[in-house]
């Protein structure tokens, strides 16, 4: 449970419980990270003039760590971290999975011209809801590399959109 502030698995249902009572500012600081994280991979995509950008993926990451904050507060649900672990890996394959929805909601397919458009813009919505469970969880290290490395693929490897003349 290392991403709760609980390293011991066997750790006393007390503390585990005090761990999840996390304070306004710790709420703040994790809400805040999500939607920045959100917000920085939204600007290449504004950048880029494409149908998602700041305003959305910081929406979306904010609203996975909002999700992910609330499962992992829940009373009584921490008196039990077994219980606690199958509650968060559920939310997370919701988010997860409900995300896709929005993100299919970019992707368009022409079959005359047999192309597909809107698929990074897809992505950077379902990342965008990873990185918002991974700042709900304290996951920082997790959130710095990850980050690092969506920013490193959008904006270094754009120029292979134009020498393949795709379109996303």
């Amino acid at each position: 449970m290392r991403g709760f502030g609980v390293d011991d698995r066997n750790a006393n249902p007390a503390t585990v419980r005090q761990a999840m009572d996390l304070d306004f500012v710790d709420i703040a600081l994790r809400l805040g990270a999500a939607t920045l994280a959100g917000i920085v991979i939204g600007i290449n995509r504004d950048l880029a003039d494409k149908p998602i950008g700041m305003r959305t993926l910081g929406l979306v990451s904010l609203g996975s760590a909002v999700v992910a904050l609330a499962a992992i507060q829940f009373h009584n649900a921490a008196e039990t971290p077994d219980a606690l672990s199958r509650v968060v890996q559920g939310i997370i394959q919701g988010i997860m999975g409900g995300i896709s929805f929005i993100g299919a909601g970019v992707i368009l397919r022409d079959t005359a011209k047999r192309t597909v458009e809107g698929l990074t813009t897809a992505a950077t919505v379902w990342v965008s809801a990873a990185f918002g469970i991974a700042c709900a969880l304290a996951a920082w290290k997790l959130l710095f590399v990850a980050t690092a490395l969506a920013l490193f693929l959008l904006f270094a490897f754009a120029w292979t959109d134009k020498l393949f003349g795709s379109k996303d």
